[in-house]
């Protein structure tokens, strides 16, 4: 049966549209793959791409720069990682870059984020490898949990046996909180500490006192400071030592004297052991005293007579004249 024209009309606008529809979806997922643009490759190296699927976005300082183009194990912890970047962005990343693979969103599709440098280095050329940080795994840190969750839960259970056991009294910290007495002899104790603390600190105190005397010229402790005073006590000291030295020569010789006093030697032995010679002596001293008053009659006479009354009339105006 001949198709009609308005039929064939139909199919041809058919056919455009879908042609048209085809091409559409080429340029979008073409120009999102970066496959119409100027691009260039950016390796990268990995030790785990965490489940990074070709065609998966990279991006820099949260920007999409680029696709992941391809994907190649080396070795069983070197996984090469080409990427298609715009060529205009290679002016913005430095050589110390560094890439990562996240996620994008909690559920989302694998992602490399290209972090910027720090430092002044230039920018990467077409063909470079930049360093690579790897992150931690969910995995990795599910496992980590677990073992944080039994460590915990040991924990607990230790707890929880300690808190009983001290509960019911048992061990030091248990019977310290449920025996009264002992509590109580704890407090007097921390009490005497209290009270010997406070009597230390004012021993100290004094102390500080004392020694800061020790530098004041004022007080009888600071004078020694004084290198006048020091001096003077010094030369004291000195004299002391060789009166000291001279009493002992004088004692020395008193004792010679006694010694010989007592061994019949010398004149007073002699005066305190003879009784004549007391006696002479007494003898002499009363005979001494009848001579003196004779003397003493003689010049009174002296005094009367006419030849020697004028001598002595001279003698006494001239003790007046002098009083």
């Amino acid at each position: 049966m001949e198709k009609t024209d308005s039929e064939k009309i139909k199919l041809g606008m058919f056919v455009i549209t879908g042609l048209t529809l085809f091409v559409l979806v080429i340029y979008f997922v073409g120009n999102k793959q970066k496959m119409f643009g100027s691009t260039d490759h950016l390796t990268a190296v990995f030790t785990n791409v965490n489940g990074l699927q070709l065609g998966n976005n990279v991006r820099y300082a949260g920007i999409n720069i680029g696709t992941v183009r391809g994907i190649e194990m080396i070795n069983d912890s070197t996984i090469n990682v080409d990427m298609i970047i715009d060529k205009p962005m290679f002016l913005n990343i430095k050589k110390d870059a560094l890439a990562s693979i996240g996620s994008d969103g909690l559920v989302g599709s694998m992602v490399i984020n290209i972090t910027p440098g720090k430092g002044n280095l230039p920018h990467i050329e077409a063909g470079d490898v930049i360093q690579s940080s790897n992150r931690v795994r969910t995995d990795d840190m599910l496992n980590t949990l677990s073992v944080t969750n039994k460590n915990a839960a040991l924990l607990t259970a230790d707890l929880l046996k300690i808190t009983k056991e001290i509960t019911q009294g048992k061990g030091s910290l248990g019977t310290l909180l449920n025996d009264t007495i002992m509590a109580s002899d704890l407090k007097q104790t921390m009490n005497y500490l209290k009270n010997t603390s406070k009597g230390t600190t004012e021993i100290v105190e004094n102390l500080n006192k004392t020694v800061t005397a020790l530098g004041d010229k004022n007080s009888a402790i600071g004078v020694l400071n004084d290198p006048a005073t020091a001096q003077k006590i010094r030369t004291i000291v000195t004299n002391l030592d060789q009166s000291t030295q001279e009493i002992n020569k004088v004692v020395t010789n008193l004792n010679a004297t006694i010694l010989n006093v007592k061994n019949g030697n010398g004149a007073i032995n002699y005066l305190s052991n003879d009784p004549n010679l007391v006696k002479k002596i007494d003898s002499t001293m009363t005979n001494l005293n009848k001579a003196t008053i004779l003397l003493n009659e003689d010049l009174e006479a002296m005094k009367h007579s006419f030849l020697l009354r004028g001598y002595f009339k001279k003698q006494e105006k001239a003790k007046q004249k002098a009083n």
